[in-house]
């Protein structure tokens, strides 16, 4: 191993992942400047450049690249290995990394967590909040939190949690200035909140009734890429918003906001919980599905 430490591999695995000194060096614990001397004694000696290093950013060469994709698969057997042990202690042990998007964290996700852990005081879990679509693996999680079409065919995934179901509000003094619409159709011609996906992409607002499928694309004054922020929005007065139920039950129901369109929005397949097929699954991820089972 040219006197690589296997300590110092690991290292270069999460700078390679985060992409970012600080970040890596947070989630390690060190300093940036002493994990970036821990990477420039990897390339001593190993005789080659893994990283090229700006001011603003890091990147894998290709021998960077050459080398992460082999050790990534290495370091996660090990990781497997010592989670094989958690088996003789009859309680798991260890991390639990999830990426989530911020709606799934906020509505389902948190409370399931912290019931959980109130069963495993001995695992640590962290969510990482990302609306954007991440690659599980060379993102180090172990799992992830989406709604059922969006996750990739190569991923297990098991529901959690109930069905969903979407809600057009607007606050009662925005109706004293517009009528309400009474088909799909009506919001064209009234203001509305969109929504933006990280892509760029703006979100047609979606509705069936009847086996009739409809996509609307509405406009306003307002476009905003947090649903926690669209309900705020309409709470003062903006515009419509498109959202889930859940979010907004409360507000419906002391008055602060009016639904309409409800016939027009059924309920869906809700959120899944998604992880790589593994040979062997870690113990605190194991332990976590079996929670969501029983729940």
């Amino acid at each position: 191993m040219n006197n690589v430490k296997p300590t110092d591999l690991s290292s270069f695995l999460v700078v390679a992942r985060q992409a970012s000194f600080r970040r890596a060096a947070d989630e390690l614990g060190v300093t940036p400047s002493a994990l970036s001397h821990t990477i420039r004694n990897i390339e001593e000696r190993l005789g080659l450049r893994l990283l090229n290093r700006t001011t603003r950013s890091v990147a894998l060469t290709e021998a960077g690249q050459r080398l992460f994709d082999r050790l990534q698969p290495a370091f996660r057997d090990i990781d497997d290995a010592l989670d094989d042990l958690n088996a003789l202690r009859g309680r798991p042990v260890g991390s639990l990394r999830l990426n989530a998007s911020r709606i799934s964290a906020q509505l389902l996700l948190l409370p399931v967590v912290t019931e959980f852990l109130r069963e495993n005081p001995e695992v640590q879990v962290e969510i990482v909040v990302d609306d954007g679509f991440v690659d599980m693996v060379s993102g180090g999680f172990d799992a992830g939190i989406r709604f059922g079409e969006s996750v990739a065919k190569d991923m297990i995934a098991v529901p959690i949690g109930p069905r969903q179901r979407s809600a057009v509000i607007a606050s009662p003094a925005f109706f004293e200035k517009y009528p309400k619409p009474q088909v799909p159709g009506d919001l064209i011609a009234l203001p509305c909140i969109r929504y933006r996906f990280a892509s760029g992409r703006y979100y047609a607002w979606e509705f069936e009734k009847d086996e009739a499928e409809l996509a609307v694309e509405v406009d306003g004054p307002l476009t905003l890429g947090d649903q926690i922020l669209m309900v705020d929005a309409a709470l003062q007065d903006v515009g419509l918003a498109y959202v889930f139920e859940a979010q907004v039950a409360g507000h419906i129901a002391a008055g602060r906001l009016v639904r309409v369109l409800e016939d027009w929005c059924p309920p869906y397949p809700g959120l899944h919980i998604y992880y790589p097929s593994r040979r062997q699954m870690p113990a605190p991820l194991r332990a976590f599905l079996d929670h969501i089972r029983k729940s």
